[in-house]
């Protein structure tokens, strides 16, 4: 089979964490494997999967439209090239005219189901691309029973061919970090010792930040010596910028923006909470890998954000003042943050990348026949 992992984002974000996870899990399950990437990620791509055929692009395809102008017209002729017998789509968008079975990922519906919280041309492109792979493509992988349930629903797809295929984590990189570890990333944003409370992921609305920082001021306001909250990730948005001059001064907010794949174990590990009280998610990798690094995790029931935690997080509503309480509940209460440590870790160990490309194999074979 051939990957199209030229839609994948320089930011090392989730979907990134998830082309790379499977890449190199189809490697190691021995898989007659090709990888069309851009021209800098080559050499990264050779080194995860090192018996796979990478194939960059001649330059780099920074923009939509050069993308997909080299998604319909160079990918089917690269795919022909190699003899792939399948082409898979990892981000929501194929091509149309390969003249071979084509697998797409996609990986949540909340474009259709809360446009509100995505820029109006973002929003529309990706419910473009869902339709057009619910109608065309030889199959559908989503990373969630609750992602395929809402596809059903929304677009009326045909459930017989959508297959869940949950992702994995990589534990060598998302581990119980060591003192050393925790101490040089609390370092790094200025805590000096001050216990925090931490949260991974793009600063878009339905990450719901604005409400955890909300949520936040109003838990530790009452406490001697309060945690700060340390909110890693991009972009900037104004909603963002908007909660935190409303919080007093007294409440310390950190904001280092994109944290590297190196110190993310250290800040996840490291932090008396990880809290994510997204809006709703198609999987949700922060909460997977906050469980991985022993941390003890507050997310919401949306969506698929169960099937991940299961038992092993703390949840709460996502407006404010219910995350302020469950928050509390958690600050206060050491025996329950060991609980939910130890149960994540548990958790997060029954979701692997091999036990993905393992799903994502079966789903290229029905592909092909």
């Amino acid at each position: 089979m051939i990957i199209d992992a030229a839609a994948v984002p320089a930011d090392r974000g989730a979907l990134n964490r998830y082309v790379d996870g499977l890449v190199g899990a189809l490697g190691r399950a021995g898989a007659d494997l090709a990888v069309v990437c851009q021209r800098a990620d080559a050499e990264r791509y050779g080194r995860i999967a090192p018996s796979a055929r990478i194939m960059p692009g001649p330059v780099a395809i920074t923009n939509r439209a050069a993308r997909l102008a080299w998604e319909q017209t160079s990918v089917p002729l690269l795919a022909r090239q190699v003899g792939a017998q399948v082409i898979h789509a990892p981000h929501y968008s194929m091509p149309l005219r390969s003249g071979l079975p084509t697998v797409v990922t996609v990986h949540d519906v909340t474009w259709f189901t809360d446009p509100d919280v995505h820029s109006p041309d973002k929003a529309a492109f990706f419910r473009s691309a869902t339709r057009t792979a619910a109608r065309h493509a030889r199959r559908v992988i989503v990373p969630s029973k609750a992602t395929r349930d809402e596809l059903v629903r929304v677009l009326a797809a045909d459930p017989t061919c959508i297959d869940v295929a949950y992702h994995g984590v990589d534990q060598a990189l998302f581990h119980r970090p060591s003192e050393v570890e925790k101490i040089t990333v609390a370092a790094r944003y200025g805590l000096h010792g001050r216990p925090y409370v931490a949260f991974l992921g793009a600063l878009e609305p339905r990450k719901n930040v604005p409400n955890l920082i909300r949520g936040f001021a109003s838990a530790v306001k009452h406490l001697d010596d309060p945690p700060a909250l340390v909110i890693g990730g991009g972009v900037h948005e104004e909603d963002v910028d908007a909660a935190c001059r409303e919080v007093e001064a007294t409440v310390k907010v950190v904001r280092p923006g994109y944290l590297s794949l190196s110190e993310l174990a250290g800040f996840l590990g490291g932090a008396v909470v990880v809290a994510f009280p997204s809006r709703g998610e198609g999987f949700g990798l922060p909460v997977l890998e906050a469980m991985a690094c022993g941390a003890p995790v507050l997310t919401t029931h949306r969506t698929s954000l169960p099937e991940v935690g299961g038992d092993a997080v703390a949840y709460t509503e996502p407006d404010a003042g219910s995350i302020a309480a469950a928050l509390g509940q958690l600050l206060a209460s050491a025996e329950r943050r060991k609980q939910l440590s130890e149960a994540g870790l548990a958790r997060a160990r029954e979701f692997t990348w091999d036990a993905s490309a393992e799903a994502h194999l079966l789903t290229y074979q029905r592909a092909v026949e």
